[in-house]
């Protein structure tokens, strides 16, 4: 469901910490009452700290009393007063940051595939990052934090141990993570985190966790200002999110944002990186969090976000809204197109005016009423939904008002952006590396930017078209394994196959069954461009097994196309 591209986020992975300000000296007397007091200490909002005044010049004969911790310590000969501020008590420390003992830090070791050679996967590394503990014995992080893992420890704070732990959900749209330790000893002497409410613009955040620049725990305060559907990046969803202006750096991923009450009110995992901008990081919210939670506890695995399986328009220019025969006092967005996988494409129709979604109505921007003074983007509404759930949606069609019980579910995309753990399928003829099109394989072949370097016809269809069947793919020839059979195909790169043998290519598993079976005298495949490849079927067949000898490459296709 989209109308307008939302702004590209990435996260910062080397930007280092910035230092914390100088703290204010205060070595000086106050000279009058009516001076500035000193700024009050970071994440305790509210509380106003205490002025710093010089001892007047009263009776000599009273004998000093000894100054309080933080005030100016009189100093003989009408010397300079010097203050001692002395170390902070541990109840200011606690106050200032709850529930640090609950902070964990997540070492990871990943071993992520090779969609350019999909039969072999990439060298292993490894990855630190932030998490915390919540009831029942788990520990939330970020989902990109615990990627393709191999092995998961977590330790605690003040601790030496690292102890294993086990995911049990990865949720890839929202970018969380559900981690346990059977350990016992690990939930010894630790107090969950609680949930707070989502905050109000300008609330206190105190975010912590285990950044670049040190192996401690850290601190960094600031204050909410922005709430709003934003991209994940790692997700490739939009989902409410929080902007905040306390810095994120490279693992702080997966730490928890506290409120000035001790309550968390959302998970680091992102940070604005831009030239022109500086500490803008990104919250997770806990009505995302708790979405999470919930959804595994119900179903037992993570299902995910549903959405509205349509694309629309707004209607805020008048001429339309009368054209499309809406009354006055009616609003709503138009809809553009339906997916065809989606529950909706059933009662949903382009042109039909969706005027309100479980009877919260919708303005001509799309966007319904949020918190005092504030609207969102009706997607919002969606996304608090659950897989399966049933809403009530009110279309105006033809002049008159339909109301629709529509099953919700998640997005099935033409070009997928995830792959959820499993390996990259593939399938090998005669050289021929033919593979399925996915977001991570064109971040594969073309890096960070594939948006901008990848061939145009697959990012139009990346970016609009639609699946017709729910298992439909976009298979293209990857690459051309060079051999004689082969010749003059080298060049051949990220070209879609559309027919074999005059039959459409509906997946991958559908080229393979009828390049298996077929028993013409020629394998003829129509690609884009206009293009043809034609290769004798006993040849080509025969010619298999030695490119496949040459390369090392153990099978002709990959295990899910075997069975």
């Amino acid at each position: 469901m989209d109308d307008t591209s939302a702004s590209k986020r990435k996260r910062k992975r080397s930007r280092k910490p910035k230092e914390s300000p100088a703290s204010p000296d205060r070595s000086s007397p106050s000279p009058a009452p009516a001076a500035d007091p000193v700024p009050a200490v970071a994440g305790r909002r509210g509380r106003k700290p205490r002025r710093h005044e010089a001892p007047a010049d009263a009776d000599a004969s009273r004998p000093p009393s000894p100054p309080r911790r933080g005030e100016p310590k009189p100093v003989a000969n009408g010397g300079d007063a010097v203050v001692e501020a002395g170390p902070a008590s541990w109840e200011e420390v606690v106050r200032v940051v709850p529930c640090m003992d609950a902070v964990v830090k997540v070492f990871c070791v990943h071993t992520e595939p090779n969609f350019s050679l999909p039969w072999q996967r990439k060298r292993q590394y490894s990855s630190s990052s932030s998490g915390f503990i919540i009831g029942g014995r788990r520990v939330l992080t970020n989902a990109h934090s615990v990627e393709h893992y191999t092995q998961v420890k977590l330790k605690k704070r003040g601790s030496d141990t690292k102890y294993l732990a086990t995911v049990l959900a990865i949720g890839t749209e929202c970018d969380i993570a559900l981690l346990t330790v059977s350990d016992d000893e690990f939930w010894e002497g630790v107090s969950p985190v609680e949930f707070g409410t989502l905050p109000a613009l300008q609330d206190a955040v105190t975010v912590v966790g285990y950044p670049i620049g040190g192996d401690t725990i850290s601190v960094t305060s600031g204050v909410v200002s922005r709430i709003e559907i934003l991209s994940y990046v790692h997700g490739s969803t939009e989902l409410l999110g929080l902007q905040i202006d306390a810095a994120i750096n490279s693992g702080n991923s997966g730490g928890p944002a506290f409120n000035d009450r001790g309550k968390c009110v959302g998970i680091a995992f992102q940070s604005l990186k831009h030239e022109d901008a500086e500490n803008i990081g990104y919250v997770i919210p806990t009505p995302v969090i708790k979405h999470f939670i919930q959804d595994y506890e119900k179903s037992g695995e993570y299902t995910g976000f549903p959405i509205l399986g349509i694309e629309w328009q707004k209607m805020e220019n008048p001429d339309l809204r009368k054209a499309m025969g809406m009354k006055p006092d009616q609003k709503g967005v138009r809809v553009r197109r339906v997916e065809p996988t989606a529950p909706e494409s059933g009662c949903l129709h382009p042109s039909d005016i969706i005027l309100s979604f479980d009877s919260v109505d919708i303005a001509n921007d799309g966007t319904v009423p949020f918190r005092h003074g504030e609207r969102i983007g009706f997607s919002y509404l969606v996304s608090q939904k659950y897989t399966g759930e049933k809403a009530l949606v009110k279309v105006l069609r033809d002049s008159k008002v339909h109301e629709f019980k529509i099953r919700l579910a998640t997005h099935k995309r033409l070009v997928a952006a995830h792959v959820k753990g499993r390996p990259p399928s593939y399938y090998i003829v005669a050289g021929f590396v033919f593979a399925a099109v996915s977001v991570p394989y064109l971040r594969s072949e073309y890096g960070k930017d594939y948006e901008y370097d990848a061939p145009v016809k697959l990012l139009v269809k990346h970016l609009h078209a639609m699946a017709e069947s729910p298992d439909e793919q976009l298979v293209v020839v990857s690459q051309v394994l060079v051999a004689d059979i082969n010749i003059g195909y080298e060049d051949i790169v990220n070209t879609q196959v559309l027919a074999f043998n005059g039959q459409l290519v509906k997946n991958l598993k559908n080229l393979v069954t009828m390049v298996e079976n077929c028993k013409d005298e020629f394998l003829k495949f129509d690609l884009e461009y206009d293009q043809i490849v034609v290769l004798e079927t006993k040849t080509a067949k025969a010619a298999t097994q030695d490119i496949l000898t040459t390369h090392c490459i153990p099978s002709a296709m990959s295990d899910d196309l075997k069975t």
